[in-house]
C-alpha cells in the first residue's frame, strides 16, 4: 500500500560488522486487521540509492469480513513499487488503469507531476479470510523526471530473470544482477532483487551499485561473522563485494542504486527537491484539482491537517 501513516522506526541495534553501514529496525504498526514495518525514512537514513520509503506488509491473514481497502489518494515526484509474496491487490488510478496485481509481479506507478490511485482487495475474493505479504516501495524520482506524465506499467513474475547457484535463487525485480536485467525501466540507476538462501546457502553481492541494503524478510543472515535476524534493514557499505550467508535458511531482498545527488523532502504522499512544490501539491489536492479515478470515484483520503 502507499497510504501507511506509521511512524518512523528508530535506530537499531550496535553491531561490529564493518560491511554494515547503518543498521535500521523497522517499527511496527497495526493498519486494521495486519501489520506494517516501516524501515525507510528513518532518522538515520533518508534514502538508499533513490529508494525513499520502505514498508513491509504482513504477513497476514485478514479473517472475513476484513479487507484492504486503500481510498484515492494523490502522489507526485515518485514511483511507486508493489511487490506481493501472497495475497492479491486490485490498483485503479486515474489513468485509467485497473489491474489486479499477483504475487511476484511488478507494478510499477510513475506519479511524476501528479496521478491518484486506490488499492483494495479484489471484490471477488471478500467474504472469506484474505492472505496478504509484500512490499511497497517508493522511488525518488531524479531532478529532471519529477514532472513527467504519470505511466503506469505492470511485469508478470514471468518476465523476471532468475539464477541461482551456491545455495541460493535469486529474481531480479529491477536493474541488472550477475548478468540478469529485469525488462522494468526506471527513472534512474535502480537495484531490486529477490533472494533466497538455502542452509548453508550464500549470495555475493557485487559492488556495482553505487548504494545498496538488504531487508532481511525471513530467517536470519551471516554477513563477515556477524548475524542479524529477520526484519532489519541493512545499510552496506559501498565499494566491496559482500557475501551473505545463513546457517538456517533466509529470504531478503537486495535494493539500492545511484544516489539522486540533491536532497528530497518528502510530506505524506508527496516528494520532491522543493518544499514549494510539494506546497502547491497540498493545494491542489485540498482544492480538487487532481483527477479522479474511474470506478473509484466515491471515497478518498482527505489532506491530513499536520
Amino acid at each position: 500500500m502507499s497510504f501507511f501513516p506509521g511512524p518512523d522506526p528508530l535506530p537499531g541495534d550496535a553491531f561490529a560488522c564493518d560491511a554494515i553501514e547503518t543498521l535500521i529496525i523497522p517499527r511496527a504498526h497495526d493498519i486494521g486487521g495486519f501489520e506494517v514495518r516501516r524501515a525507510l525514512p528513518s532518522a538515520r537514513r533518508r534514502l538508499v540509492g533513490p529508494f525513499i520509503f520502505f514498508d513491509r506488509m504482513g504477513p497476514a491473514i485478514l479473517r472475513a469480513g476484513q479487507a484492504v481497502d486503500v481510498r484515492p489518494h494523490p502522489h507526485i515526484g515518485l514511483s511507486t513499487v508493489t511487490y506481493l509474496f501472497d495475497g492479491k491487490i486490485r490498483h485503479r488510478d486515474s489513468l485509467g488503469t485497473e489491474m489486479v496485481i499477483e504475487p511476484g509481479d511488478v507494478n510499477l506507478m510513475t506519479a511524476g507531476r501528479g496521478i491518484v490511485h486506490s488499492e483494495r482487495s479484489p471484490e471477488e475474493l471478500r467474504g472469506g479470510p484474505l492472505s496478504l505479504s509484500g512490499l511497497q516501495t517508493w522511488l525518488a524520482l531524479p531532478d529532471d523526471a519529477e514532472e513527467v506524465a504519470p505511466q503506469f506499467e505492470n511485469t508478470g513474475r514471468d518476465e523476471l530473470p532468475e539464477g541461482k547457484g551456491d545455495g541460493a535463487a535469486f529474481r531480479v525485480v529491477i536493474g541488472e544482477l550477475h548478468g540478469s536485467k529485469s525488462p522494468v525501466k526506471t527513472a534512474s540507476d535502480t537495484l531490486y532483487a529477490d533472494i533466497r538462501l538455502e542452509a548453508g546457502g550464500r549470495f555475493q553481492i557485487p559492488p556495482t551499485a553505487e548504494e545498496r541494503a538488504i531487508y532481511i524478510l525471513d530467517g536470519e543472515v551471516d554477513i563477515a561473522g556477524d548475524r542479524f535476524p529477520s526484519d532489519r534493514l541493512l545499510v552496506l557499505r559501498g565499494g566491496d563485494e559482500i557475501v551473505v550467508g545463513s546457517e538456517r535458511g533466509a529470504h531478503f531482498m537486495l535494493f539500492g542504486g545511484a544516489s539522486l545527488g540533491s536532497r528530497r523532502y518528502i510530506w505524506w504522499n508527496f516528494v520532491s527537491s522543493s518544499k514549494e512544490r510539494i506546497e502547491q501539491a497540498k493545494e491542489e489536492w485540498r482544492t480538487g484539482r487532481f483527477d479522479i479515478v474511474p470506478g473509484d470515484e466515491e471515497e478518498f483520503i482527505p489532506l491530513p491537517d499536520n
